[in-house]
């Protein structure tokens, strides 16, 4: 029986995802599963540590991550997985070889450039965190020297998770960042009283190692064996000239995010954390939904290369399909970003102001994921056509705006820490116009209006809801009659009306839980009722595909009744 258990369980974590929803949904789930232990780690942080301490740890970040995404993560999405995938349905073991040979490339790469950085660490933070002191510098330096390690553990790892999401292995490399969180958490919790902000930097080290441990083992039993040996040279070749457009646009990238390091220090040294906080919020959705359906359309995107029309229809039938799942949470965030902050972070050292800081960054994130989500999913789509020049290009030129609009908010306009997310999300919107304008005319145009059709309908009906869960939030929120700040508490209707009878106090956590929950439920079903009426046709999808499974599910249980009842039949006499 326990083997039997244990057959399935290994069946179900090693089984192919074959369809680009079905891989999504697994994804997705991984995802909530990773993003809402994202969360319990940053809130973990808000209650061991103030603001002010928290910039220096996200600030220590800054260096390794940079090296990281330049060199390996970057690469990965544009470059391996397209070819180790078309590799692979020719000749699996030469795909194993080109597996091994990124793995030690990309290791003697980034201990080589570490070595050098690592040096210069000091000179670095000094000019990009001016605003930091000379204390503080030297603490975010420290910090720094132990996240290079765990960075070199990534390397190793995102290798394994190419190969198995090129293999259509999603759950395994899904569940790796779960995994990655708990270190984190975990770290910090045991190790505080010791080594109070070490603890959350050797957190990252045990998590790093945990990510690659859960992948190894399904890695290797598909046949994945690390060698010594720099094997598969042309398709490394292949690898390393797709990869070369992606690692200059994530350099730019990563120059945005120093400049983002850079402007926040100047504003006060908490901004960075309000800054850093809000992001950890927003990237739910566009993780959640953006790169689960991206990373799982990758594979399939690049089997339909050879063909522009069903590549066309799947594109845009995906494209579609996201806009209509990550719009409603976008407008959600935006509505509700005070409850959420106040939920997530709101811990005795994390005051109203903190609350009120984070609230409006996300609030300035929260109208770019949509167009965040869509643009991972076009990008993927180009490089599914081995074109990594075209999306480079765009986003190469949407950075640099990034930096420019960072400068002119808060240098010359003087705006607060929101302003950094104002600048992102207004860069990210003209990217997707860029992108969807280019993909358009690489399928041979007529699908331009057509959609652009199909997003007015969707944006309709989400700013319909919108309204609707910002009335009910004024509404039912005990602070909002007693200080007046509705409209609704200055006519003379309301003033016959004894709001204490139906409002909720906020002050206390289970009834801004209970508010937010109900204005998330009436904004989400809101959406639907507008969609339908708009004649949204993504609906329907959904409701097929979610009736299929519950069809298919049932069928499975049904079989299992009938074969325990075939087996309590006597056998005749």
């Amino acid at each position: 029986m326990f083997e039997k258990i244990l057959g399935k369980s290994k069946k179900f974590f090693s089984s192919q995802q074959t369809s680009i929803l079905s891989a999504a949904f697994v994804i997705m789930v991984m995802v909530i599963f990773s993003r809402i232990l994202g969360l319990v780690r940053q809130r973990v942080l808000a209650h061991f540590f103030n603001v002010n301490e928290l910039s220096l740890f996200f600030a220590a970040f800054r260096l390794p991550d940079t090296l990281f995404e330049v060199l390996i993560f970057g690469s990965f999405s544009s470059a391996f997985v397209p070819v180790f995938a078309r590799l692979a349905k020719k000749n699996i073991i030469k795909a194993w070889g080109l597996a091994s040979s990124v793995m030690n490339v990309g290791l003697i790469v980034f201990f080589v450039l570490v070595l050098g950085f690592l040096f210069l660490a000091s000179r670095f933070y000094s000019i990009f965190a001016p605003g930091f002191t000379t204390e503080d510098q030297e603490k975010i330096v420290y910090l720094s020297r132990f996240l290079f390690l765990a960075q070199g553990i990534f390397v190793a790892s995102y290798v394994l998770t190419g190969v198995l999401e090129s293999l259509k292995r999603f759950l395994i490399p899904a569940l790796a960042p779960v995994f990655y969180n708990l270190g984190i958490i975990l770290g910090t919790i045991v190790f505080y009283s010791r080594f109070h902000l070490l603890a959350p930097v050797l957190g990252v080290i045990v998590g790093a190692v945990l990510h690659f441990l859960i992948q190894y083992p399904l890695a290797h039993n598909l046949g994945f064996r690390f060698s010594f040996r720099v094997n598969e040279k042309e398709s490394l070749k292949k690898v390393a000239k797709l990869a070369f457009p992606r690692i200059i646009e994530v350099s730019f990238l990563q120059v945005s995010k120093v400049a983002e390091l850079f402007f926040s220090s100047l504003i006060s040294s908490a901004s960075y954390a309000y800054y850093t906080f809000a992001n950890t919020l927003q990237l739910l959705p566009v993780g959640l939904i953006g790169l689960s359906i991206s990373k799982a359309a990758l594979p399939s995107f690049s089997e339909k290369a050879d063909s522009r029309k069903e590549f066309a229809d799947l594109f845009w039938k995906t494209f579609n399909e996201m806009v209509f799942l990550i719009l409603p949470i976008s407008a959600s965030l935006f509505v509700l970003r005070i409850p959420l902050v106040r939920l997530v972070y709101g811990t005795d050292i994390f005051d109203w102001e903190a609350t009120v800081q984070t609230g409006l960054v996300l609030s300035a994130f929260a109208v770019s994921i949509t167009f965040q989500a869509v643009n991972s999913l076009m990008s993927r789509a180009f490089y599914a056509l081995h074109d990594t020049r075209t999306p480079v290009l765009v986003s190469v030129f949407s950075l640099i705006v990034v930096v420019v609009l960072d400068f002119v908010f808060i240098r010359v306009l003087g705006l607060p820490i929101w302003g950094l997310a104002a600048a992102f999300s207004l860069a990210s919107f003209l990217q997707f116009l860029l992108l969807f304008f280019l993909i358009n005319r690489e399928f041979g145009g007529g699908f331009l209006f057509v959609n652009f059709y199909l997003l007015f309908k969707k944006s309709v009906a989400v700013l319909l809801s919108s309204f609707l869960m910002f009335f009910m939030l004024k509404f039912f929120d005990r602070s909002v009659w007693v200080k007046e700040l509705s409209f609704l508490g200055k006519t003379s209707i309301a003033e016959k009306i004894s709001f204490e009878s139906f409002v909720l106090d906020t002050r206390y956590t289970f009834n801004l839980l209970v508010l937010t929950i109900l204005v998330f439920l009436v904004g989400f079903l809101s959406y639907i009722a507008f969609s339908l009426i708009l004649g949204n046709r993504e609906i329907y999808s959904f409701y097929r595909l979610i009736k299929s499974r519950l069809l298919l599910q049932f069928d499975r249980l049904k079989r299992v009744e009938i074969k325990e009842e075939s087996v309590n039949i006597p056998p005749d006499q």
